[in-house]
C-alpha cells in the first residue's frame, strides 16, 4: 500500500533542498553584500552568526510547541518566514536590517527542524533512519547546485539578488503546497514507539554512563562538527578568490565540489553505518581526513589539488553531527529528547561563535589563519572522539557485531 504521506515528504525535502542553498548563499555573495551594506568581509560573516542567534533562541520553544500544536504549522511557517530573509537581504538598505533578516532565517531553520524530523519519523516509522538521512542528501544537492545558478546570473551581469528571489519563489509555492497536504497525527505516536523505530543498536551497560565525561564530550563534538563545516561554507569562496586567485564564479564552484563530497558521504554512511563501521569510528576518521584536506587546500595551491581538497572537506564533515546525536542517545537512552537538545544547542552556538571568531581572525591575521583555525578544530574533534570511543568500550556492551 502506498504511503499516504509521500506528498508531505516531497514538500519537506524541497524545503531542505533550498535550505542547502541558503546555508552557503551569504558566503557565496560576500563581496556583493560587503559593497551593498558598506561593511567588511568579517562584517558579512557576522550575518551568519545572526542566523545562529535566531536558531538558538527559537530552539528552546519550537520543539515543545511542535509536540503540542503539530508539525504542519511549523514547516509551513518556516517556508513563509524564509521569504523575509530571501527577499529582504538583497534589498536591505543597511546592515541593521540585514542582521534582522538573518535572525529570521535562523528562526525559520529552527521551525523547519522542529516540524520535519518528527513528521518524517511518524510518517515512515519502519524506515525512519533512511527518511531522515535523505534530509542531508537534499541539503547537499541544493548546495551543489547553487554555484551553477549563481554562475548563470554572473555570466549575464545580472543582479545577484535574483538568486535569492528564485529561492523565495520556490519557498512560496512549497509553503502553499505543504499547507494542503496531509501530515500524520502527532498525538497518535508515542515517544517510546519512535525511539524503538530509530534506535540503531540494542545494548546493555557495563557501567553507568557519566554525563560529565562522555556526555559533555559528545556535546562538544556537536559543536566542533558543526564548526568544521560552518567555517568552510562561510569562507571557502572568499579564500578561493583572495588566496588562490580564482574568479568569483570559479571560487563559488569550490562549494559545489564540497557539496558533492557531502552527498557522497551521506550515501556511504547510509550504506555502511552499523553494518560495516561504527559511528564512533567514523567520528575519529572523518576529522583526520578534514585536517589533511584543509592543509592541502592551504599549502598545495594547484587547481586539481584544490578541487580534490574541497571534495574531501565536504566528505569528511557531512553527517558527523547526526552521528553525535546517535551516540549520545546510546549513552543516555532514557531521555532522548532532552539529551539531543543539548547537542542541538551546542551546534547552534557554533553558528553564532564561529562566524564571529573567524571574522576577527580574518581581519587581524588573514584567511590562511582562518583555515588553520579550522585545522585546530579538526584536531580537537579527533581528541574528543578518541575519548568517547574509550568510554564507549568501558560503558556499553554492544549485542551486534560491527567492524
Amino acid at each position: 500500500m502506498k504511503n499516504p504521506f509521500i506528498k508531505m515528504a516531497t514538500g519537506l525535502y524541497i524545503s531542505y533542498f533550498i535550505l542547502g542553498m541558503i546555508n552557503i548563499i551569504i558566503g557565496s555573495n560576500m563581496e556583493k553584500l560587503s559593497d551593498q551594506l558598506n561593511t567588511s568581509a568579517s562584517g558579512i560573516s557576522y550575518l551568519v552568526s545572526a542566523i545562529g542567534i535566531g536558531k538558538l533562541v527559537s530552539l528552546f520553544f519550537a520543539g515543545r510547541l511542535s509536540d503540542k500544536l503539530g508539525r504542519k504549522p511549523f514547516v509551513v511557517s518556516a517556508s513563509f518566514i524564509y521569504l523575509i530573509f530571501l527577499i529582504g537581504i538583497p534589498l536591505a538598505p543597511n546592515y541593521t536590517l540585514a542582521f534582522i533578516f538573518a535572525v529570521c532565517a535562523g528562526i525559520a531553520n529552527s521551525f523547519l527542524d522542529a516540524g520535519t524530523y518528527p513528521a518524517l519519523i511518524e510518517a515512515f516509522q519502519k524506515k525512519a533512519g533512511s527518511a531522515t538521512v535523505l534530509i542531508k542528501a537534499f541539503v547537499s544537492v541544493g548546495a551543489a547546485l547553487l554555484p551553477f545558478i549563481m554562475a548563470f546570473f554572473i555570466a549575464r551581469d545580472m543582479f545577484y539578488g535574483y538568486t535569492f528571489f528564485l529561492m523565495a519563489a520556490v519557498y512560496l509555492v512549497n509553503g502553499f503546497f505543504l499547507l494542503k497536504v496531509s501530515f500524520p497525527d502527532h498525538k497518535a505516536h508515542s515517544q517510546t514507539k519512535d525511539d524503538e523505530q530509530t534506535a540503531p543498536v540494542q545494548h546493555q551497560f557495563l557501567s553507568k554512563p557519566k554525563f560529565a565525561q562522555e556526555g559533555l564530550a559528545v556535546i562538544l563534538l556537536g559543536f566542533t562538527s558543526t564548526a568544521l563545516f560552518m567555517l568552510v561554507q562561510v569562507w571557502l569562496p572568499n579564500f578561493g578568490q583572495d588566496a588562490l586567485g580564482l574568479t568569483q564564479a570559479k571560487a563559488v564552484q569550490l562549494l559545489s565540489y564540497y557539496s558533492i563530497g557531502s552527498l557522497v558521504s551521506v550515501i556511504l554512511l547510509a550504506v555502511l553505518l552499523n553494518k560495516v563501521i561504527k559511528p564512533i569510528t567514523v567520528m575519529i576518521i572523518y576529522p583526520i581526513i578534514a585536517a589533511l584536506s584543509l592543509l592541502s587546500l592551504i599549502y598545495i595551491q594547484q587547481p586539481f589539488i584544490t578541487v580534490l581538497s574541497a571534495f574531501f572537506i565536504g566528505l569528511s564533515t557531512a553527517g558527523v553531527f547526526q552521528l553525535a546525536m546517535t551516540i549520545i542517545t546510546e549513552f543516555f537512552p532514557a531521555n532522548k529528547g532532552t539529551i539531543t537538545s543539548y547537542v542541538n544547542i551546542a551546534a547552534s552556538s557554533a553558528f553564532i561563535i564561529i562566524p564571529f571568531v573567524t571574522g576577527i581572525i580574518s581581519k587581524s591575521a588573514g584567511l590562511t589563519a582562518v583555515f588553520l583555525f579550522d585545522v585546530a578544530i579538526a584536531v580537537v574533534s579527533v581528541l574528543l572522539a578518541v575519548f568517547v570511543a574509550y568510554r564507549y568500550k568501558k560503558v556499553i556492551k554492544v549485542s551486534n557485531k560491527m567492524v
